[in-house]
């Protein structure tokens, strides 16, 4: 399985950016979502989707991030608007098929990542 993610680069704040993550050698299931990580922080959920379809987002992006699929499942979507200094960081996106509800916001619980993408926003 390999995911590659894509769509990143320099904005400044207030503009929208759309990352996506192709997925080859399966297709998305369980648990799938987007982390990021910017320099000297831990990774951190940012938004996705469990096995029965609801999605989930972490409350600094809630309004302004839409994670979305398409129909065939292999490719995932990160929709950011109104994007902030802060959301500065490089983006990964992840697969845990078993999909755990408990562990959905838990980087350490996923098994496949993409490579990531940088976005940087300048104010």
């Amino acid at each position: 399985v390999q995911l590659q993610a894509s769509g990143g680069g320099l904005v400044q704040a207030g503009d929208s950016l759309r990352l996506s993550c192709a997925a080859s050698g399966r297709t998305f299931s369980g648990s799938v979502g987007w982390f990021r990580q910017a320099p000297g922080k831990e990774r951190e959920f940012v938004a996705g989707f469990w096995r029965n379809g609801n999605t989930f987002y972490a409350d600094s992006v809630k309004g302004r991030f839409t994670i979305s699929r398409d129909n065939s499942k292999t490719t995932l979507y990160l929709q950011m608007n109104n994007l902030k200094p802060e959301d500065a960081a490089v983006y990964y996106c992840a697969m845990s098929p078993r999909g755990i509800y408990s562990t959905l916001k838990i980087p350490s619980s996923y098994d496949y990542w993409g490579q990531g993408t940088q976005v940087t926003v300048s104010s």
